[in-house]
């Protein structure tokens, strides 16, 4: 048994209340044994404990839960900061990826990677992002867009499920663009991703969700519905990239097949936004992508006011969103998208949990949950985010132990 004492502030993010209900307790202690909570509160309040416990001091310091990276491109093969100069100098994503660059460049790259270059560079990135507090990922595959290359990219995730100690959550997005092999035979992939790698990817264990692409570069709503539907008839949640360089309808669609989630939206429409909040799909706000692309930012506050959770994550890849650092897209989401602090830790905490699934095990701090936790070194969540630093985490605790400290 483990006695965490003196917290400062303790934000709990329980899933109950608002979007910046994070139930703050000052003065503030964590019980847990093994991987799971047993209590948590006022200090004062503490339940006697065996003598035997081991006792650590927080200095006064913020915890909050383990943060939760609801959207990222873990595994991929080479870098794209040459596009970066060229959206610069003037070149849309969309025109980019008409080149032959964007998504089917670092497919390329992946492609020709090896198994273990990808276990390499993903096992170096989740230490990394375990140093800034972040203990769940979400690892999406879709850099392979062929069999060989989307199992290869869906084994290393589940090496470093077995390598590494931060949990992963894994997708399957073998509808991220159509290959260029298959550009005059569209209907033939979706064919091939219904038909076969998606019941073989089911079958196998090999993920959790499915995502579509929904953009004129990428797949259209009828596509989608068709992929996302054969996903959930076998067991797969749904996820979608939707609405981001234009209203294409994804939100709506999002809602209507009872998606976990529907991610970047910075286009969304108010009727696609009404949907998401009678279906309860929560949105994930993306904003590095945001301001790599130098588009609006997604408009967080009309997703908020119409009763929808929003979600923060990094998106990170190789092309719109080449960084993993959560907690700056959680300040990203509070100058860009007037998120409070307080809204965007419960976004990056249980919402963003709730959005793959995993909101009954981790995303917030109360008893019978995973004792996953960071200790900030910050008074309270608003100075923590205002206060840009390169990293203010001071612990990780990964289900009950301290992964990372300094």
């Amino acid at each position: 048994m483990r006695v965490l004492r003196n917290i400062g502030a303790l934000a709990t993010c329980r899933d109950e209340g608002g979007q910046g209900d994070i139930h703050v307790i000052e003065h503030a202690a964590i019980v847990w044994q093994d991987d799971t909570i047993l209590w948590a509160g006022l200090e004062e309040e503490l339940p006697l404990v065996h003598e035997t416990a081991e006792s650590e001091d927080c200095r006064g310091r913020l915890v909050v839960p383990g943060l939760v990276d609801c959207h990222t491109h873990l595994a991929f093969g080479g870098w794209r900061a040459g596009e970066f100069e060229r959206r610069l100098r003037g070149e849309s994503y969309l025109d980019i990826a008409q080149s032959g660059g964007g998504i089917a460049s670092t497919v390329r790259a992946t492609r020709a990677a090896s198994e273990e270059e990808l276990v390499s560079r993903g096992r170096m990135s989740l230490a990394e992002m375990r140093s800034l507090g972040v203990t769940t990922v979400e690892c999406k595959s879709g850099y392979g867009l062929d069999e060989g290359t989307e199992r290869k990219l869906l084994h290393v995730y589940r090496r470093l499920r077995r390598e590494q100690p931060t949990r992963l959550v894994v997708t399957f997005l073998g509808a991220h663009v159509v290959p260029p092999e298959y550009r005059d035979r569209r209907d033939e992939y979706v064919r091939w991703l219904v038909d076969k790698m998606i019941p073989a990817v089911a079958r196998e264990r090999l993920a959790e969700c499915c995502d579509v692409f929904v953009e004129r570069s990428a797949f259209t709503i009828d596509e989608a519905r068709c992929i996302l539907e054969a996903g959930r008839r076998h067991g797969l949640g749904a996820k979608l990239h939707a609405d981001q360089l234009s209203d294409g309808g994804g939100a709506a669609l999002a809602a209507a097949v009872g998606a976990l989630s529907a991610d970047h939206l910075e286009h969304a429409s108010r009727a696609g936004i009404a949907a998401m909040a009678a279906a309860g799909t929560v949105a994930v706000s993306l904003p590095f992508a945001t301001l790599y692309l130098r588009e609006p930012p997604m408009p967080a506050r009309a997703f908020i006011d119409a009763g929808v959770p929003v979600a923060v994550a990094t998106d990170f890849n190789p092309g719109s969103a080449p960084s993993y650092h959560l907690p700056m897209a959680m300040t990203l989401a509070c100058t860009m998208q007037r998120m409070t602090p307080a809204e965007v830790l419960k976004g990056a905490t249980i919402y963003a949990a709730r959005a793959i699934g995993m909101d009954r095990e981790v995303g917030s701090i109360e008893a019978g949950k995973r004792a996953d936790f960071a200790v900030i070194d910050a008074p309270d969540v608003t100075h923590w985010l205002y206060h840009l630093r390169p990293n203010a985490c001071v612990q990780t605790v990964v289900d009950g132990l301290t992964r990372w400290s300094r």
